[in-house]
């Protein structure tokens, strides 16, 4: 029997890379989208998969659109951005990024716990950020959120490990995606090791490993920064 795993995020470069990661061994995907629904038609054909269409910030619209879904795997990947220094930061700004990337993943994790508990059995993987970590310029609002989820992921670990889930985080850094169009690369190349930007299906690989393959992992933040953050 085929495994299954559920992909918040997924019309982005990260999460487009992760469902291929995890179609290629064989698994049947749950594919969540919010705006983009060409996209999301695009890759429920190429990976066989079915979509759910959800706005992050509406749990109601959460929890009615997972409904009985039961799944091995979540991966917590979809997320915002607003940047602005703090002292420029609107309150919009601020809430939209805490609303959608904290308590979404929140909602959508809490709606699809109730079936991994009866199962006994389950992983979440929760895509987070060397923002997270160490903070960053004008991020006070995506900062908070992923550091947040970092003690989010840590929680849970003890809160779900009598019901055999494990729960880890990836902590990608500069990676070639949506959110790092406008960086100039070049810019960076002195302060990564790995002298590049990550590419998203290195972090997709990491993603698998821990969501899939790592029986005796959870509680871990895995840091996958090219040796930026150390």
């Amino acid at each position: 029997m085929s495994k299954s795993a559920l992909i918040t995020g997924s019309t982005g470069a990260i999460g487009e890379a992760i469902a291929k990661e995890f179609f290629d061994h064989g698994y049947e995907l749950y594919l969540h989208y919010n705006k983009n629904e060409s996209k999301a038609k695009e890759l429920a054909k190429k990976f066989n998969a079915q979509i759910l269409q959800w706005d992050m910030r509406d749990k109601e619209t959460i929890r009615r659109a997972i409904g009985e879904i039961s799944v091995d795997i979540l991966i917590n990947n979809a997320a915002i951005t607003d940047d602005a220094h703090i002292y420029w930061m609107s309150d919009e700004q601020w809430q939209s990024v805490i609303d959608t990337n904290l308590n979404g993943t929140y909602y959508v994790t809490k709606a699809l716990l109730p079936q991994m508990i009866k199962n006994k059995k389950g992983s979440i993987v929760n895509i987070v950020s060397i923002s997270g970590i160490v903070g960053n310029h004008g991020q006070a609002n995506y900062s908070a959120t992923k550091g947040a989820l970092i003690s989010f992921t840590k929680t849970l670990c003890l809160d779900l490990a009598r019901f055999n889930i494990r729960v880890n985080a990836v902590a990608p850094g500069l990676i070639s995606s949506e959110m790092s169009k406008d960086i100039d690369e070049k810019s960076y190349k002195s302060i990564i090791p790995l002298g590049r930007f990550g590419k998203p299906e290195e972090i997709a690989k990491a993603v698998f490993f821990l969501g899939d393959s790592a029986s005796y992992v959870s509680g871990e933040v895995l840091n996958v920064s090219g040796g930026m953050i150390r």
